[in-house]
């Protein structure tokens, strides 16, 4: 029997206990303006108070349309600290689909940077009638102000209203293969990311972490987690240059980051023009899309503490990369996260072997409870073993070798089937990469009236007049005969969405039409 009573903090008593014990300790920087944590906690905490005097109740959504700054890190601490559930939405997104994630998270109040506010202010008109509270962090007409809407409000953690089911935050997802689904995430599934992660990536007390990438996005939300159960220090940028960044990075002495490949690639860039000091480096995670070998062992030698290489779903299934363990894995993103159990399945949902292809699916505390408000979905991504245990589907073909290494093959809905045989698109782009006239590309399956689909490449160059049929004529002599292209055609840019990941669809669509013999 337990003679002392026993507490279980979940993260807005943790946070709350940061701004007593670490009062006077820098919790979030932003350019010019730093908070400590008893700052950061008490504009929180104020929000917090706010939310519950309007009438917000818990697990009622509130929408964040914000770009970086120290108000939104306070609106999302806040929407915790009340109980709410916090929806950060993508800031690229189209109106259509803006409009779309109000409705569809049914959210009862919206927050909003003056950057933003012209924008929601032409769609306010077409708002659910749920959506009864507008907030921005300047006041403006129909719209009540940021700082008076917190004005007078208590300090204090409110007497907390939530269990460890609670939503705390819907994120959508990139939308890269079909329309963006709520990824919910409770608030102890939320604490365990944090716990598990911190510990994957290396993060501590001393920790600053530098956010490059928007707050809406969960690769800058398992940064956030980490750095902030660890206590450490968030340093936000509003947007990212790679001069700028690396700059801050010897200002601030930044320790730890989260980025893309495609930022990474930025990074190098710019230290092999200008150089820079990245020597507080001390740990540094790549995820969104997969960091190619070459990239890979550029950041290696351009920073001492390597790079995690993190394959992950904000689903919830994350593999991860040890830099010791990179030298001969470099295609690998490595083992399951600490307490994640995986395994490889075929179509008929037999388990697979080493080194045998499959979809990767997982079972793990950090795994979401469901997407919101689609049960179709929740079942779509739902596999049952012969014991009856149910795994997260990940979509993503992959397989592990001898000693536990996985390593992805490519998006199952990606796969281009072919005369019947399966070819995956991410082969033949790491054939493609190793041409030095090849900056970025991506392969996509097109129509083919002898095949059924055929791999088409599309290709940005690295300097004008690239010969697109050379190309084509090199790389098909290095691939299986199955995998040749059946062309090769030169782009300008690829389309991306905010975390790195090529829009496949976008191509499909904008190629859709041609037809190979």
């Amino acid at each position: 029997m337990n003679r002392f009573e026993t507490i279980a903090p979940r993260l807005p008593e943790i946070l709350a206990l940061h701004g007593k014990w670490r009062a006077g300790k820098e919790a979030v920087v932003c350019e010019d303006e730093r908070w400590t944590w008893s700052e950061l906690c008490a504009a929180s905490h104020r929000f917090a108070h706010g939310l519950i005097a309007a009438g917000v109740e818990p697990g009622e959504r509130v929408a964040v349309v914000m770009s970086n700054s120290l108000e939104m890190v306070q609106v999302l601490c806040g929407c915790m600290a009340a109980g709410a559930c916090s929806v950060p939405i993508n800031l690229s997104v189209s109106d259509e689909g803006l409009l779309g994630m109000l409705r569809d998270s049914g959210a009862v109040a919206v927050v909003t940077t003056q950057d933003q506010l012209p924008r929601l202010q032409a769609l306010a008109e077409q708002f659910a009638p749920e959506l009864r509270l507008r907030l921005a962090t300047v006041e403006d007409a129909g719209w009540d102000s940021l700082a008076q809407f917190c004005h007078g409000q208590s300090t204090a953690l409110p007497a907390q209203r939530i269990n460890g089911d609670s939503p705390l935050n819907i994120i959508y997802s990139s939308g890269t293969t079909g329309m963006p689904k709520g990824i919910l995430h409770s608030f102890d599934c939320r604490l365990a990311w944090a716990y598990d992660l911190a510990i994957a990536l290396r993060y501590h007390g001393a920790t600053r972490s530098l956010f490059t990438i928007g707050l809406y996005s969960n690769i800058s939300w398992v940064s956030m987690l980490c750095t902030f159960l660890a206590g450490g220090t968030a340093v936000v940028c509003r947007r990212f240059d790679p001069a700028a960044s690396l700059q801050l990075i010897e200002a601030e002495r930044i320790s730890h980051l989260a980025m893309v490949p495609i930022q990474f690639q930025r990074m190098v860039e710019e230290l092999q023009r200008s150089g820079g000091d990245v020597s507080s480096m001390q740990a540094m995670m790549s995820c969104g899309s997969p960091l190619r070998e070459g990239l890979k062992r550029d950041v290696f030698r351009y920073f001492e503490c390597g790079v995690i290489e993190l394959y992950g779903l904000t689903e919830g299934i994350i593999t991860t990369l040890e830099p010791e363990e990179a030298q001969g894995r470099w295609a690998s993103v490595g083992r399951p996260l600490l307490g994640t159990d995986i395994c490889i399945v075929n179509d008929a949902g037999e388990v697979l072997g080493a080194n045998q292809s499959g979809e990767i699916v997982s079972r793990a505390r950090i795994a979401m409870p469901c997407y919101w408000g689609r049960d179709d979905a929740t079942e779509d991504a739902r596999f049952v073993d012969a014991a009856g245990r149910e795994w997260l589907r990940s979509g993503d073909i992959g397989y592990y070798d001898e000693e536990g290494y996985f390593y992805i093959v490519d998006r199952k809905k990606d796969m281009i089937l072919s005369g019947g045989q399966n070819i995956y698109p991410q082969d033949i782009e790491a054939i493609l990469v190793q041409h030095p006239e090849v900056n970025d590309t991506a392969v996509i399956g097109l129509g083919s009236k002898r095949w059924g689909e055929t791999p088409v490449a599309l290709v940005v160059s690295a300097s004008a007049g690239v010969d697109a049929a050379g190309l084509k004529e090199w790389v098909n002599q290095r691939l299986g005969k199955q995998q040749r292209l059946a062309d090769v055609i030169l782009v300008e840019e690829l389309p991306r969405n905010p975390n790195g990941k090529i829009l496949k669809r976008e191509l499909r669509k904008t190629f859709g039409e041609r037809v190979y013999e």
